[in-house]
């Protein structure tokens, strides 16, 4: 992350870590119907680049160029991924991106243009975590939006302890093709 002084990429390690739980994922039942509505489409790994210029497209945002095209060479190795959420007529409206090696899935940043956007983005992540038979995923620090979607803190010794399980698991995370259904 660049220091918003200098812009020299500095290592982000916080303490304590922001973790959410793949079972306690919270769908409030707005959510849950906004789901149902199907007013959204989901995909993973269709527009890397769309979704990580969503994220920087505010301001102040620690997303550099140099940080987007860092992401997007580990997009086109395997290592990043993006979740993809179009509104009507196909246009992005919210999504995130992230790292993942092994189990675990670093989520780096997220954005939304429509109410529960990037609320769909996520839940869309932890079910597909799930079913790839993922353990972790780290969303860096606490906000009242990740607190209302079930993120928990944990000791940074914790979530070593965590990530250094989740490593050792030979499990690739595999993004489905075409569009995702939560329901």
């Amino acid at each position: 992350m660049p220091d918003p002084e200098t812009d020299e990429i500095l290592w982000y390690n916080p303490d304590p870590r922001t973790i959410i739980p793949l079972e306690g994922f919270h769908k409030s039942r707005s959510l849950t119907r906004t789901a149902k509505k199907r007013v959204f489409e989901i995909t993973f790994d269709q527009d890397f680049i769309g979704v990580i210029q969503g994220c920087a497209s505010r301001e102040p945002t620690w997303i550099s160029d140099e940080i987007k095209a860092a992401y997007v060479e580990l997009f086109k190795l395997g290592f990043c991924h993006s979740v993809e959420v179009r509104g009507e007529g196909g246009r992005l409206v919210g999504g995130l991106y992230g790292i993942s090696q092994g189990a675990v899935f670093n989520a780096e940043s997220m954005f939304s243009r429509e109410k529960d956007a990037s609320k769909m983005a996520l839940w869309a992540l932890t079910e597909r975590m799930k079913q790839s038979g993922m353990l972790l995923l780290e969303v860096q620090f606490m906000t009242e939006h990740l607190r209302s979607l079930g993120a928990i803190e944990i000791p940074k010794d914790e979530y070593l302890r965590q990530l250094g399980v989740a490593l050792t698991h030979p499990i690739r995370f595999a993004p489905p093709q075409g569009l995702y259904n939560l329901l």
